[in-house]
């Protein structure tokens, strides 16, 4: 599914369909981020039971509980990429409208202090808590976005393969044995 998503270019590259449409420099930012598809964390080990807790407060439904340990999650991702905190802020049920449902949201820093994420623990119709995996491949997918701008330099967060590589390489590294799963390409609400 995710290659018919994909279309080949003439430089080798697999892109989604929206390529087309970006301009020439767009579009070099474009494989730049498809370039890189991995992120390389130092100590990984170190960061699994911060995970752990997340998992737990996320499960026992404790928005505020979830918000401190995602922020404790973060605070130790930047400290080990050595790259500009990140703020978080944890929502209660997902806004959706016919477009679907919005996952996680990122803010550069432009014109405040601290980048901001925002993520939803609870599904918009139903209002359950979000499956753990769910959530934190969310905050995961968020921290890239970060990443991209402050990590890599680049010009935009564009979704492309080498992004939800380097997401998938992030969960792998922090459920160790449980993060291999690959994740659909296209657009993404996030």
């Amino acid at each position: 599914m995710l290659r018919s998503l994909l279309q080949q270019t003439g430089l080798g590259v697999l892109v989604f369909g929206y390529y087309h449409r970006l301009s020439a420099a767009q579009q070099a930012v474009y494989r730049q981020s498809d370039a890189l598809t991995r992120v390389a964390l130092p100590r990984p080990r170190a960061l699994v039971a911060q995970v752990l807790v997340l998992q737990r407060s996320l499960q026992a439904g404790r928005r505020e509980q979830v918000a401190r340990d995602a922020r404790r999650l973060l605070d130790g991702l930047t400290e080990h990429l050595e790259v500009p905190r990140v703020r978080v802020n944890v929502l209660a049920a997902r806004p959706h409208d016919d477009w679907g449902e919005l996952h996680g949201l990122y803010e550069g820093a432009e014109g405040r202090r601290l980048a901001c994420i925002t993520l939803w623990m609870r599904t918009a119709k139903r209002r359950q808590v979000v499956a753990f995996r769910t959530f934190l491949r969310t905050l995961l997918h968020e921290f890239c976005h970060h990443l991209d701008y402050v990590l890599y330099e680049l010009d935009d967060s564009y979704h492309t393969e080498g992004f939800y590589q380097r997401e998938s390489s992030l969960l792998s590294q922090l459920l160790p044995g449980r993060g291999r799963r690959s994740r659909g390409g296209g657009a993404s609400n996030a």
